[in-house]
């Protein structure tokens, strides 16, 4: 019963996480919030918007169909106090107060490398992708990355080439798998021990506001971040951000210095970040910043 009320929580896209956590910490469950009238809501500190938001009846409708869904396509609920919550995800700022998932919770807490990069990217990136996935994954590295076109979609594909285990996050709900052309590869990822997973409820549409705040899940689960191809305004460069603000290393595979795809990575070395030429480089480094 008590997963209706973090269903219904995950249905109002307009708090944001820092507020929910903040609404947490004053009321401690769900339910509490649910029995939370507007007046009490503004008078603890919340904007009226806020509180419409939380005291809409809409939200609070059909919450028996979510929760027949999930159950039907074995999707798994992790909230945010659950023991097998990961746990690099509790250590960021603004961490999900919820997630969806479906396929090999156990790898969340495992070692793991991010790969990121352009979703129109070049033939030597996707080579370079599938390359450096395939041997991390094949020394017990999990690859994670977002299931997009381009450089994520060769990370999830070469990390299966070796056998491994990959994690995806996506921008959607896990209804609404995008691209769609992706579909083959979300299910592969599942039948071979890895784990798709969102903090969107199902129906979420792959809206453009939602991909930068999925990028701070894709560095806050893994112990360090791999750059290839990155233009020079990117949304890879948002996973870089978040990636230096959570205290993970940052590697960059140079590019063709005539690429636009390459103006991002290149720009990122100058600032300081670890030029990577082989899977080495990594693997000689995480033996100092993985405990």
């Amino acid at each position: 019963m008590e997963d209706i009320y973090w269903i219904w929580l995950s249905r109002i896209q307009e708090i944001g996480p820092i507020t929910w956590i903040k609404l947490l910490k004053k009321y401690k469950t769900p339910k509490q919030i649910w029995e939370t009238s507007k007046e009490d809501f503004i008078q603890a500190g919340f904007s009226s918007k806020i509180a419409c938001a939380l005291t809409n009846e809409e939200y609070r409708k059909n919450l028996d169909k979510y929760i027949e869904y999930i159950k039907k396509n074995n999707i798994k609920i992790l909230k945010i106090y659950d023991s097998f919550y990961p746990n690099k995800l509790r250590q960021i700022y603004a961490p999900p107060i919820i997630l969806f998932a479906k396929g090999n919770l156990e790898i969340l807490n495992e070692l793991s490398i991010a790969i990121v990069g352009c979703r129109y990217s070049s033939s030597y990136g996707e080579k370079v992708a599938k390359q450096f996935a395939y041997k991390l994954s094949s020394k017990n590295i999990n690859i994670i990355s977002g299931l997009a076109r381009g450089i994520d979609t060769c990370a999830h594909l070469g990390c299966m080439q070796s056998k491994g285990k990959t994690i995806a996050v996506m921008g959607s709900g896990l209804d609404i798998i995008y691209p769609p052309e992706n579909k083959n590869i979300y299910n592969q990822i599942i039948n071979n021990g890895g784990v798709v997973l969102s903090e969107y409820i199902i129906g979420t549409k792959p809206l453009p506001e939602n991909f930068p705040r999925r990028n701070r899940i894709i560095s806050g689960l893994s112990d360090g971040v791999l750059v290839i191809e990155a233009k020079e305004k990117s949304g890879t460069l948002i996973t870089v951000d978040f990636a230096l603000e959570q205290g993970k290393e940052v590697y960059v595979v140079p590019g063709n210095i005539d690429s636009i795809n390459s103006y991002g990575t290149n720009s990122l070395i100058k600032q300081g970040a670890q030029l990577i030429t082989n899977e080495n480089d990594i693997l000689e480094n995480m033996k100092y910043i993985v405990k």
